[in-house]
């Protein structure tokens, strides 16, 4: 029944090792385009946007699981025809001690909640983080920027999604109606 379930899951899900796809599920197939095969043996790194983004996106994750085993994000990923999607990403690690060894992902497309708008890696950590609801100060402390570059970046991003306010920078950001 479990392989089932993974395979019907309304969810695309993965199976990792070393951030490698062992196998996915029907729906990963259809989010990314393909077939269930395509994968097989596939490294992640080709469904991101780039390699820098593929080490970035890495090394807070392993922080993350290290500390819980677990980790989520929402991220740009990349389908195999090279159109780029907004993605839900939330996995768990099966060895603790070896986070990225063998672990189960979930993928979800959220494109149609989140407008798709070309950021720099650093406009995106501050997207996420200002999401999260962290001050310009607190979000300089977690990207060990001041907070006036952060103001600034924020403008940036006020400007690129049309919005007046940080709210509803937010809202935009997070596909919440207007």
């Amino acid at each position: 029944m479990s392989d089932l379930a993974f395979e019907y899951a309304p969810v695309g899900l993965v199976e990792l090792e070393n951030r490698i796809i062992r196998r996915c599920n029907l729906q990963f197939a259809q989010t990314f385009g393909g077939h269930e095969s395509d994968y097989r043996d596939m490294p992640l790194l080709h469904l991101y946007p780039s390699h820098a983004e593929f080490e970035r996106i890495g090394a807070r994750g392993l922080a993350a699981m290290q500390d819980t085993g677990y980790y989520n994000d929402e991220r740009i990923m990349r389908r195999r025809n090279g159109d780029l999607f907004w993605c839900r990403a939330r996995g768990k690690s099966l060895t603790p001690d070896d986070p990225f060894l063998h672990g189960i992902w979930s993928f979800s497309d959220i494109s149609e909640d989140r407008p798709l708008v070309e950021l720099t890696p650093r406009e995106r950590d501050v997207a996420i983080l200002t999401c999260r609801g962290l001050s310009a100060k607190e979000v300089g402390g977690e990207l060990g920027l001041s907070y006036r570059t952060i103001e600034a970046h924020r403008a940036r991003l006020l400007e690129k999604f049309g919005a007046r306010k940080l709210p509803e920078l937010v809202a935009k950001l997070s596909g919440m109606p207007l």
